[in-house]
């Protein structure tokens, strides 16, 4: 019986198979014609104030677009922005900074050793030349 009473006060919005079991039944029997038409009042109570909600949130977002607009903002703006957010994250990390040093020091010692071959070789074709 406990468990059943704590049902009833859950607070957890109910889920796809709740929904399900609750349209599924057939309450309309047991309530009385008073309460049938406070319910369908309530109903339409209800819808109103989501049509009436959906209008707000329209017009909200009609107004984000204008000034977006007045801002010179659009969406092409909001990507860059967004990614050089996310890039400059990125590069603050500990890890990118890790492997920015290494790759920095491979290639320092790459350019080196291309160097020494480079000298290397033009002093065997001098060598040649002088031959």
């Amino acid at each position: 019986m406990e468990a059943q009473a704590r049902g009833l006060l859950e607070t957890e919005p109910l889920h796809e198979r709740d929904e399900d079991t609750v349209a599924g039944a057939d309450f309309s029997s047991m309530l009385s014609e008073e309460e049938k038409e406070e319910l369908k009042a309530e109903l339409v109570q209800l819808e109103d104030e989501i049509t009436t909600l959906r209008q707000v949130l329209s017009a909200k977002e009609r107004h984000l677009v204008e000034i977006k607009q007045k801002l010179g903002m659009n969406l092409m703006n909001e990507l860059k922005q967004n990614f050089s957010r996310s890039w400059h994250d990125v590069q603050t990390t500990a890890a990118y900074k890790k492997t920015h040093e290494t790759l920095s020091h491979a290639g320092q010692k790459a350019t080196a050793a291309f160097s020494n071959v480079g000298t290397a070789i033009s002093k065997k074709f001098g060598d040649m030349r002088r031959k």
